[in-house]
């Protein structure tokens, strides 16, 4: 079975949704850059909520001089987005998951291949979260108290312990916590 990682960009309040300008995804250290590439040479697909497609979709593909490598990798890897109301993806490499999101990504999971990768797309991770279906989380932690914004965890749900698999500092002072859900 596929390991199904949600790696999202975090305060240090906990907020996941950017209010503000503290995540920049062209401007970051080389070490860090260095493991988000690791992470990317293990994932074959990801995973979106629609609205966070639709913004990934209209930034993305215009970047013509990217030196991260970000719109490379999202131009070439599978892509699966999550909506009822979306009929043509318009981006390379994705479909559409249009029946519940639970049995999709369930199904998906099934299948051959790699990592697939949740990030952005809040109210997709709450549902996944909630069901059960995450193997890992991989946060990236910003030195910023945004003070507001959404959270990842759903209200309500609770783990008594995650599995630490990695702890890692860079120069910029972002960390990478990596915790195994179960």
């Amino acid at each position: 079975m596929r390991t199904l990682a949600i790696t999202q960009n975090i305060t240090v309040d906990g907020a996941v949704e950017m209010l503000g300008d503290w995540f920049d995804p062209t401007d970051s250290a080389d070490d860090l850059q260095a493991a988000m590439h690791r992470q990317d040479a293990t994932c074959d697909a990801v995973l979106l909520g629609r609205r966070t497609f639709t913004d990934f979709r209209g930034y993305w593909p215009e970047q013509t001089d990217d030196t991260t490598g970000v719109t490379e990798f999202l131009n070439q890897v599978a892509k699966y987005v999550v909506s009822s109301t979306l009929t043509d993806p318009e981006w390379k490499n994705s479909t559409i998951l249009s029946g519940d999101p639970v049995d999709d990504v369930a199904a998906l999971k099934e299948q051959p291949g790699q990592d697939i990768v949740v990030t952005g797309s809040v109210s997709l991770c709450h549902t996944l979260i909630a069901a059960g279906l995450v193997d890992e989380f991989r946060l990236f932690g910003y030195p910023v108290v945004q003070g507001r914004g959404r959270r990842l965890f759903p209200d309500g749900w609770s783990a008594d312990r995650l599995r630490l698999l990695e702890a890692t500092s860079f120069s910029n002072g972002v960390t990478l916590t990596r915790y195994a859900a179960a």
